[in-house]
């Protein structure tokens, strides 16, 4: 029996029966005990592992309650945005691409942001058709709700101006030529994914492989995952998964969101919610219910402030979503549902009513905007508010223009949901934001982005450095219903723990989070990432 003391550190365990300890003992992935340094080596230290922690602080394992893994791995494999501020540095970014590629190879890309652009908005197809004439373009918005495509890419979907869209989903035209510019939202973007060469399995079990060892190196233990569509179905998800990480045991803890149309994909396979282990788990049923407030989709109550009589979409009219959450309540199943604005919030809660609660707790994804009211609907404990604090360094302040000052007061309201006890857990939604935790506990604390020098946007809605941690670590266990065996350091809980190179809980500034670093990431007793410095 392997038996692993680490001592010397001060652990914050979230647990009030022990708040903070020296030292921590570790059984078969479990913890055992927890004291001083000197009682846990005088009681355990027999044929023990002993590790120093050197005075480093530590905290439960830390958890993103919701990501998209299968897109973050697009980095390792394709075109990357993430940190272009100018049109011309994406535009030349593709233009290098297709000048190492064949004529007719695709293009594929994520995570451009025009609102970071310094030179102009979103390329038009005539700028993407200069830069990239023989390769079609498949180049998706941050966001996960836009795609820009170009005039190659147009052809081999066969484009024509009568071209059935689906549902939900906009093909943007040119107001006097009535022709492409290159932009589709929402689902209208599957029109073109279906054309794109499906890549090896092998390709992607690296790109997986190398996606979880960065998780982990931003000092994650566990996440919940949303990835079917994306990697090709159910089966090839949960393969991937299954062998990088129960055969390869890389570590990192993974809950499974399923798309919903593949119910029954779920039904036929026999899985269903908490099918699994303690280390790769089925989880909630996924649903989106509107879209963004880039593109203005998400769905509002009243119309927007920069845009009259304009209120967003919904994904599904009243019935269908009805139908779709029957079709997981049919297997027991909870759902997880992508709400932004405060209708679509409002039509989620509607449908959820006409239901009994399932095993599992529902979760309503972002819950940006809110009403008054719709607080107590929240605060059901079979309902989980499951939100992205980081979202608030990204969108403000141009959002403030599109929901208007009245309703800013209560979007992105992480303090009165609290307060209110909502529960809630906090998540990245990457690679929407960055991957990297202490970036959505900064924003939490701070109300404002990294750089910004004034007291933060909405600053009664700031949160403490312990309810922001609480978000990452001991909260995020609720949605999946894992509250008794992680989330908090306590006896016969999984030892998950995440160790820094400072004490953000003694940091006289926030902005100090903004230069502390992971030193270790411990999953299950192990040590999955140690960082070189």
């Amino acid at each position: 029996m392997l038996r692993t003391i680490y001592k010397n550190g001060t652990i914050y365990t979230f647990n009030s029966l022990n708040p903070i300890v020296q030292a921590v003992v570790i059984e078969n992935g479990r913890f055992i005990d927890m004291g001083t340094s000197a009682d846990m080596v005088l009681h355990w230290g027999s044929q023990a592992q002993i590790i120093d922690l050197e005075g480093k602080t530590a905290t439960p394992g830390l958890i993103d309650s919701h990501l998209h893994l299968s897109i973050m791995a697009d980095s390792f494999i394709n075109l990357d945005f993430v940190g272009i501020t100018t049109k011309q540095g994406m535009l030349k970014k593709i233009q290098e691409k297709a000048n190492q590629l064949k004529p007719g190879e695709w293009i594929v890309g994520s995570s451009w942001d025009e609102n970071l652009f310094t030179d102009g908005g979103i390329p038009t197809i005539t700028e993407l058709d200069y830069v990239a004439p023989a390769n079609p373009l498949f180049l998706t918005r941050t966001c996960l709700h836009a795609t820009l495509v170009n005039s190659r890419a147009l052809e081999v979907i066969g484009y024509h101006p009568d071209i059935s869209v689906p549902e939900g989903g906009t093909i943007v035209l040119d107001e006097i030529t009535k022709q492409p510019t290159g932009l589709f939202l929402e689902s209208a973007a599957n029109l073109v994914r279906q054309y794109i060469p499906e890549r090896s399995y092998d390709d992607w079990k690296k790109a997986m492989r190398q996606t979880m060892q960065f998780a982990m190196s931003k000092g994650l233990t566990s996440v919940h995952t949303n990835d079917p569509l994306y990697l090709g179905g159910l089966e090839k998800t949960w393969n991937l998964f299954n062998e990088l990480l129960n055969g390869e045991q890389l570590g990192l803890r993974s809950n499974l969101l399923i798309n919903h149309e593949f119910l029954p994909n779920l039904k036929e396979a026999g899985m269903y919610t908490g099918y699994g282990n303690e280390t790769l788990q089925i989880g909630a049923v996924k649903i989106f219910a509107d879209g963004a407030f880039g593109r203005r989709t998400a769905l509002l109550t009243e119309p927007y402030s920069d845009a009259p009589g304009h209120y967003g979409d919904a994904m599904y009219d009243q019935e269908q979503l009805y139908e779709i959450v029957k079709g997981a309540r049919d297997l027991d199943m909870p759902i997880a549902v992508h709400t932004i604005g405060d209708q679509a919030l409002e039509n989620v809660l509607d449908v959820l009513d006409k239901f009994p609660a399932a095993a599992y707790r529902d979760r309503l994804i972002h819950a940006q905007v809110l009403r008054e009211e719709l607080i107590p609907r929240l605060k059901a404990p079979s309902r989980i508010a499951d939100i992205q604090p980081r979202f608030l360094a990204s969108d403000f302040p141009w959002v403030q223009e599109r929901l208007g000052e009245k309703r800013i007061k209560l979007s992105y309201a992480w303090k009165t949901l609290m307060d209110a006890g909502v529960i809630c857990a906090g998540g990245s939604d990457a690679p929407v934001e960055p991957v990297d935790p202490i970036l959505g506990i900064h924003a939490a604390v701070t109300r404002k982005k990294p750089g910004e020098t004034h007291g933060g946007y909405v600053p009664e809605q700031k949160l403490s450095m312990v309810e922001a941690f609480r978000l990452f670590t001991e909260l995020g266990a609720y949605p999946t219903n894992e509250e008794t065996v992680k989330g908090t350091i306590a006896r016969g809980k999984f030892a998950d723990m995440t160790v820094y190179s400072s004490n953000p809980f003694e940091m006289a500034d926030p902005d100090e989070l903004l230069s502390m670093n992971i030193d270790m990431t411990i999953i299950g007793g192990e040590i999955k990432y140690r960082s070189l410095s």
